[in-house]
């Protein structure tokens, strides 16, 4: 029996997770979950790094305490875009800020000034986002960030742990292709772009690719711990890990399914066209050398930020009874543009959701299902209207999505997302993005010999639900009639 541990962290929970991998089967265990709220603080919004941090040490005391020596490896993964600063000591300089902190609005039109959205997209893959590291970081300079000034290092926030447990400083080549500052054509640091904004160079340091020894626990670590085992630069964005576990076959798309829904495919080659970024695609990196092209929708977040404001008011709801509502509501009344710009902060989203309707001139949803089922609906529309421009842009005859995360726990959505693009939808598993984690780090201990390897490894240990399509005609004509709504607005 061989153990890694997985270290998930997500922008609102984490957890530590072992992967016991033992006569060809994968299985998962969970020894530690923990909150990851983001906090408000004066001067922004910020993430409490160093409770993070003391939480994984929980978690990997757990796996010691149940697995000892059987133990090989940890990896880490958490979301994209954010990033801890550090002093040339290694010392943290201030909290790291969340990627929804304020301090980004008017960022885009700076940074287009500065250098230009498209010669940035040319040369990065990225679309301009307000959650980017690349506006983030022009923020923190246009305001004069002492952290900034003084900073002699950057690292993403999975680097910035692994640096915690081992001393090595690096940065994982997955979640450097989020930040819109690296080259996916050159394999570095988009050098231009940081200079054309005006970031200091010096603090954008080694670049390493997914499965790479970053060493072991730091020895007074080690010995706190009362064990020692390697750590792996797995595929440290999330995303990139959720896809690696997407155990997919065929000629398929992907769907990392969570608050974000990222929808895309694997390529060898990146994807730099007009055509692409005009329909807001994106190419980052994954395992292999290959390259997600990918479209990020607002998934889950709506249904989320209902339910987060009606248990202000005192009602609990579970996900599954949320569902049960958006069933019992009637079908096609009323859509929404689930990237719209209101929706894309927190705060009341039943109410948004009608404002926009009434707005709209369509029917208000009243009731807590109808406003649930328009948010469903809105959702797989968007997954439609994405998956018909990727199969365009990538020239791909794509015939199944290959969808994983917590969102595939939500049978609704995921079945009106296979109606409404008229492909089957093979489901699994719900922990994709530990799946992966796991299997890159497997690949470096020799226990698999590639990452097909791997997806097959987790087919066979945790079987997928298929979820066929039907009558896709009905979510044509609300195609038609959301696409007339978006027109007139």
């Amino acid at each position: 029996m061989k153990v890694h541990l997985a270290i998930d962290l997500g922008a609102g929970s984490g957890r530590v997770l072992a992967g016991i991998h033992e006569n060809g089967h994968l299985t998962l265990e969970e020894l530690h979950r923990f909150e990851n709220p983001g906090t408000i603080l004066p001067g922004g919004q910020f993430w409490n790094i160093l409770q993070l941090y003391r939480e994984i040490l929980v978690g990997l005391r757990a796996g010691v305490k149940k697995y000892k020596d059987s133990i090989v490896s940890a990896g880490i993964d958490t979301w994209g875009v954010d990033y801890g600063l550090l002093d040339s000591r290694g010392c943290l300089l201030g909290l790291p800020f969340q990627y929804r902190d304020p301090r980004t609005e008017g960022m885009g039109a700076k940074m287009d000034e500065l250098y230009g959205n498209d010669k940035a997209y040319a040369e990065t893959g990225i679309m301009p986002f307000f959650l980017n590291t690349s506006q983030q970081l022009l923020a923190d300079r246009l305001r004069g960030s002492a952290a900034l000034k003084s900073a002699s290092s950057f690292l993403m926030i999975p680097d910035l742990l692994a640096f915690w447990l081992t001393g090595r400083k690096a940065v994982e080549r997955t979640n450097a292709s989020t930040t819109q500052l690296f080259s996916p054509k050159h394999n570095d640091w988009a050098w231009s772009v940081i200079e054309g904004i005006g970031l200091p160079k010096e603090i954008f340091g080694e670049v390493v690719p997914p499965g790479t020894v970053l060493g072991n626990l730091r020895p007074e670590l080690a010995k706190e711990l009362g064990a020692d085992f390697q750590i792996i630069a797995t595929a440290s964005h999330d995303t990139a890990a959720a896809v690696a576990g997407i155990p997919g076959e065929g000629s398929y798309a992907f769907i990392s399914s969570g608050t974000w829904s990222i929808l895309g495919t694997e390529l060898s080659e990146p994807i730099l066209t007009e055509e692409a970024r005009v329909a807001g695609f994106a190419n980052e990196l994954g395992v292999e050398n290959t390259v997600r092209f990918l479209n990020n929708i607002s998934g889950l977040w709506l249904i989320q930020e209902c339910k987060r404001e009606w248990e202000k008011g005192g009602a609990s709801f579970g996900y599954d009874a949320l569902a049960a509502l958006a069933s019992e509501a009637q079908p096609f009344t009323s859509f929404v543009d689930t990237d719209a710009p209101e929706f894309e902060s927190s705060g009341d989203m039943p109410d948004k959701i009608r404002d926009y309707c009434k707005r709209t001139g369509q029917p208000v949803p009243e009731a807590r299902g109808a406003v649930l089922r328009v948010a469903t609906e809105s959702i797989a529309l968007k997954h439609r209207t994405r998956f018909e421009q990727l199969k365009k842009i990538t020239g791909r005859d794509l015939d199944r999505i290959h969808m994983g995360g917590g969102g595939t726990q939500n049978e609704i959505l995921t079945q009106a997302i296979a109606d409404a693009c008229g492909v089957p939808v093979y489901a699994g598993p719900i922990e994709a993005t530990a799946c992966g984690n796991l299997i890159t780090q497997m690949t470096v201990t020799g226990e698999l010999t590639n990452i097909a390897a791997g997806r097959a490894l987790i087919r066979e240990s945790l079987p997928l639900k298929i979820f066929k399509p039907a009558d896709s005609a009905p979510w044509g004509e609300a195609a038609a009639r959301l696409e007339a709504i978006q027109t007139s607005t």
